[in-house]
């Protein structure tokens, strides 16, 4: 059986994204596939990136890799682009959309946000019609099919729902989780590449890590919107509001 590890959204948390790492490893796993927001948020996109580069095999394109992609654009990105110069800039801006491939035959589409858009916001609590449409094909995909299993990220929010026999998660996040304060990831484990039914399974693993260590190396960075970014770390909590709850 083959083993990927999904990460997404480490917004520039060191700390967390070499915890996940190491529970990675752990697992003796060496595919990993990344859906997005490598950057932004927090002091170390700069070590994120190239850290992210190395260690995984594929990696979509997050909503806030585009807009620091866009130098210049953006003043709340500002700060971040200049920590990360003009070679990583281009590398996030040449990002793919999505990641597809059959695995004990089902066919996998990852993306970060929909399959749509980079800034489409879907929630686990959202109307059901809106988490189906999850699965659908657009202009933006590989291949013109519904998947069967959809991944993404950008909620910072893990969860796992079976919708008219289609499997739906999203992976959390590394270094932003919002919903408890661990570090999220995914294991996807079947036939890589296997066309024809075979066993398949989706595990959630939340990792532990140096919250304070991150929050001590954002305060040295004196990067903007720390306050914020110190209570989401602290919290799980958006900006420090309650996240909605599931009906």
């Amino acid at each position: 059986m083959d083993q990927i590890a999904i990460i997404s959204d480490i917004h520039g948390n060191m700390p967390a994204l070499e915890a996940v790492l190491q529970d990675i490893q752990r697992h003796g796993i060496s595919r990993i596939m990344c859906l997005g927001d490598i950057a932004g948020k927090g002091p170390s996109s700069d070590l994120v990136v190239d850290t992210i580069r190395s260690a995984c095999e594929q990696v979509v394109k997050g909503n806030w890799d585009d807009l620091i992609s866009q130098v210049g654009v953006h003043d709340f990105t500002k700060w971040h682009q200049e920590l990360m110069g003009s070679e990583r800039l281009e590398y996030l801006g040449s990002l793919p959309f999505s990641i597809e491939f059959m695995m004990s035959g089902r066919f996998v589409r990852l993306f970060h946000a929909s399959p749509r858009s980079m800034y489409e916001r879907v929630q686990p609590w959202d109307d059901e019609e809106q988490r189906k449409s999850l699965f659908a094909a657009s202009e933006l995909s590989l291949v013109q099919r519904p998947a069967d299993v959809a991944g993404y990220g950008d909620i910072h929010n893990a969860f796992l729902q079976n919708l008219g026999g289609r499997t739906l998660f999203n992976a959390g996040s590394v270094g932003n989780p919002l919903d408890i304060t661990q570090a999220s990831y995914v294991i996807l484990e079947g036939e890589y590449g296997g066309e024809t039914p075979a066993p398949f399974s989706i595990r959630f693993e939340r990792v532990p890590y140096d919250i304070e260590q991150a929050v001590q190396q954002a305060v040295e960075a004196q990067m903007p919107y720390l306050e914020p970014y110190i209570r989401e770390l602290r919290t799980a909590q958006y900006r420090g509001l309650p996240q909605p709850k599931q009906d």
